[in-house]
């Protein structure tokens, strides 16, 4: 981060610059990386994806495997709620997973071996299948570009090739549509109804996420503005700056250069 010159609102504020302008918000929709990394502030999953490649439980509580493989039963976590106040449902999961499934390779493959999926109560998903899929935790994870999107059943009644009218997730942000400029700015507000998962590792999209600023503003720049705003300290992260930017600003002391997975990122 940069430090100095910071008041403590503006400290409350992480002002980011991506690799390109957040033009979609709907994750289902495109595997765009954009989309993908805003949909994490937003969205919420069931199950995450750790450091080791491995599925974990997110929203979900515990789930039981039966019938030699043929019968899951997920629980949700209790106090799971969406943005707009109403609680997450069990029907609002299924219908995410009817919409997510055609765009999501892994959990295409799932819904091709289900028979089927149900809501028995308002925290009980059930999956009966025609086969087993040992590896349907990871199916619902979504490590691929798409996102696996919990969303409100309403919404997830919409075909999964048109974005959604309206942004409602359940993650630990909410999306400001009045704060919205399409090409030049995102804002996302922390969510106080958002509960973290209790313990677990924290790790790719798995373990408690938990929002450490009030605000995360996404802004759309040129390479030379951003480059300009991050010396004035008005910026803190800028995804991925040119090298010979790079060069400009990897002198100054409140301005840290990271290489993450041969991408370049200053802050």
């Amino acid at each position: 981060m940069r430090r100095g010159g910071h008041g403590a609102e503006r400290a409350k504020t992480l002002v980011f610059v991506g690799v390109a302008d957040l033009s979609i918000l709907d994750p289902v929709v495109t595997g765009a990386r954009p989309t993908r990394n805003a949909a994490y502030l937003v969205f919420d999953t069931l199950y995450g994806i750790d450091t080791q490649w491995k599925a974990q439980p997110q929203m979900v509580e515990a789930h039981a495997v039966e019938e030699d493989g043929l019968t899951w039963t997920l629980k949700l976590r209790e106090g799971l709620r969406f943005h707009d106040n109403e609680p997450v449902l069990a029907r609002d999961v299924v219908a995410s997973i009817r919409r997510f499934g055609p765009r999501v390779i892994f959990a295409n493959a799932l819904m091709d071996a289900t028979e089927e999926l149900s809501a028995p109560d308002d925290r009980t998903v059930r999956f009966r299948l025609k086969r087993p899929f040992p590896h349907l935790p990871e199916a619902l994870a979504g490590p691929g570009g798409n996102v696996p999107a919990i969303m409100p059943e309403r919404l997830a009644a919409e075909s999964p090739f048109k974005p959604v009218g309206e942004v409602v997730g359940s993650g630990p942000y909410r999306f400001l549509k009045d704060e919205h400029v399409s090409g030049a700015r995102a804002v996302f507000e922390r969510f106080s109804e958002y509960q973290p998962r209790p313990g677990g590792a924290v790790g790719f999209t798995a373990g408690p996420k938990v929002a450490h600023f009030d605000r995360v503003e996404w802004l759309t720049l040129d390479p030379f503005s951003a480059s300009a705003a991050l010396r004035r300290g008005e910026i803190d992260w800028w995804e991925n700056p040119a090298r010979d930017l790079v060069d400009q600003v990897s002198g100054d002391p409140n301005i840290t250069v990271s290489r993450i997975s041969q991408r370049r990122t200053a802050s």
